[in-house]
């Protein structure tokens, strides 16, 4: 069975009041791919009626960022989403989503300046508006969101928290292809060459993982040797950062304990990120 699709906020308000029990929500920019179908799985296993929204949110984008080239699929979105078992697609228009010219925004703070926030400035600030406007509009018991995007989803569980947004906010393990390269929208950028110099993203983690036992210097050392031999490739890796950061605030980690190991970079004209979860030092 084919999801609703809805356009506008009345029809949305009036699809959601004939929901009848819990509410899974995934929000996505379109361009859907197995990392999207992954959560929407994840939202039908932990809700009785499974809500998706395509919008590709034009407060993310900076000056000179693939806002206007954002692959939109919107017809195969809607097969995919019905192959999830989505009940209600969300999909409105700019002018829905800003009638006007927003003049109050939130502000992402000190950790939307950092890591990605530092690469794109102002991105967090758009991220997080949308989200919660949408979090309004649909009003889900759960939001569900990739972690692939690990700052992202700390920003948003630090938002609802802060902002006392009645919805639990999930996190859906990252997807990659087989030869590890982490799923995105944006791979379909790639040129065959470019896509293989991508994938030291996902061998510079893996290297830095094997490393976690010997510390924080080990880890980047490891993971930053990979990189370097990248940046030399042809085409090659410009890197935007690589960091090892506390899960929660996205501040540097220098001593032992959870940590997020996250790398970001550009191939050609596409910016790719990826990360992996991390105990460092010796278990006892």
């Amino acid at each position: 069975m084919k999801p609703v699709i809805v356009r506008t906020r009345e029809e949305l308000a009036e699809a959601r009041a004939r929901v009848e029990g819990t509410l899974a929500f995934v929000p996505t920019m379109g361009a859907l791919h197995e990392g999207h179908m992954s959560l929407m799985r994840q939202a039908r296993r932990s809700a009785g009626t499974v809500a998706v929204s395509i919008f590709v949110n034009p407060l993310q984008f900076g000056p000179g960022e693939d806002f206007d080239r954002y692959p939109r699929t919107f017809d195969a979105d809607v097969e995919a989403c019905a192959g999830a078992g989505v009940d209600l697609i969300f999909a409105p228009t700019r002018d829905v989503m800003y009638p006007d010219e927003p003049q109050v925004t939130l502000k992402a703070g000190p950790m939307g300046e950092v890591v990605e926030g530092a690469a794109r400035p102002g991105h967090f600030d758009g991220m997080l508006t949308v989200v919660l406007k949408l979090l309004n509009l649909v009003r889900p018991d759960v939001a569900i969101f990739g972690e692939k995007d690990a700052q992202q989803l700390a920003m948003i569980r630090r938002m609802v928290a802060d902002l006392n947004v009645p919805v639990r906010v999930a996190g859906g393990p990252t997807v990659r292809e087989p030869d590890g390269l982490a799923l995105s929208s944006r791979n379909r950028y790639l040129s065959p060459a470019e896509r293989g110099t991508a994938l030291a993203l996902s061998r510079a983690l893996r290297a830095g993982a094997d490393a976690a036992a010997e510390g924080p210097d080990a880890v980047l050392g490891a993971a930053g040797a990979v990189l370097d031999k990248a940046a030399a490739a042809d085409p090659p890796l410009v890197l935007d950062y690589l960091v090892l950061v506390d899960p929660a605030t996205f501040a540097p980690v220098t001593s032992g304990g959870p940590a997020v190991l996250a790398v970001a970079g550009r191939v050609g004209a596409t910016h790719l990120i990826d990360n992996v979860h991390l105990q460092l030092g010796k278990e006892h």
